[in-house]
């Protein structure tokens, strides 16, 4: 089985029935945040986060609408991971496979294409690679405040 990644705020969402994506907004709980080192900004998405629960509330134009605006409200979420449950709002943790349902839509029409999360390099990531691998990808970098030069062109 392949790994899943959690899902967090600025996840970004698509419709079936729509021609833009949306990016989620989490507004259940305001304590629970992952891939975030300064606990700022990527809350974990639940099973909870229904209603307006996007940046824009759009996914532009509605195919079952004849094409007028998208009004989406998600009224339920399906493949949420149930081994995780919050305290502050009883949701199951979101994965990047799980789906939500719009009453104009169909069941499962919101598809996840982007889990949220990033890869951040931190010094220690830097300290721990193989100087050769770091030589190639950056040239010249800071350790310890001086410049040093890895990889010099002739």
């Amino acid at each position: 089985m392949s790994e899943k990644h959690l899902v967090c705020q600025g996840a970004t969402c698509k419709c079936n029935f729509g021609t833009t994506p949306d990016k989620l907004k989490v507004k259940t709980q305001s304590k629970r945040y992952i891939n975030d080192k300064d606990g700022s900004s990527k809350l974990l998405a639940t099973h909870m986060d229904i209603g307006k629960t996007f940046e824009k509330n759009t996914f532009g134009s509605c195919a079952k609408l004849n094409n007028n605006p998208c009004q989406v409200v998600v009224t339920q979420w399906s493949g949420f991971y149930e081994k995780i449950t919050l305290q502050d709002n009883n949701g199951k943790a979101l994965l990047e496979s799980s789906k939500a349902t719009c009453p104009i839509g169909s069941p499962d029409c919101i598809t996840i294409i982007n889990h949220g999360q990033t890869a951040e390099a931190t010094q220690k990531n830097v300290a721990n690679a193989d100087k050769e691998v770091i030589a190639e990808m950056i040239p010249f970098f800071i350790d310890n405040q001086n410049y040093i030069q890895l990889n010099v062109l002739p």
